[in-house]
């Protein structure tokens, strides 16, 4: 692993980013918003990470699944609620406050995803 700047990666995931604020801002419904949201976000992920570390897609991809799963497995646990974050609107958008076993399939194809579309290459 090796570190260094990847324009191209950085610029995939600020347009993912801007589609992510797209969903959260102006759709609620009960596919796009939770499904496919939660499917681009570890893509996104994958990016950011991407555009600054040199490795193996699989490697990359497998981080962004652990961190979205961990993510997922801190609602769970109520860390919002834990930390005394409930009444925060942006911990509570970050985090997130309802786990819900879907949103691991989700992640689980957006991690697949990157794998079989951008190959396991650095």
């Amino acid at each position: 692993m090796k570190f260094r700047f990847h324009p191209r990666s950085f610029w995939i995931f600020l347009l993912l980013f801007a589609i992510e604020a797209a969903i959260a801002i102006w759709i609620d419904d009960r596919f796009v918003r939770p499904l496919l949201g939660d499917f681009l976000v570890v893509i996104l992920v994958f990016y950011f990470v991407r555009a600054f570390v040199r490795a193996r897609t699989r490697w990359i991809a497998l981080g962004s699944l652990a961190f979205a799963w961990a993510v997922e497995f801190a609602q769970y646990f109520r860390l919002v609620e834990v930390l005394g974050l409930a009444d925060n609107r942006l911990a509570r958008t970050v985090i997130g406050s309802v786990f819900d076993p879907k949103d691991l399939v989700a992640y689980t194809l957006g991690a697949l995803a990157v794998v079989l579309c951008v190959g396991d290459r650095d």
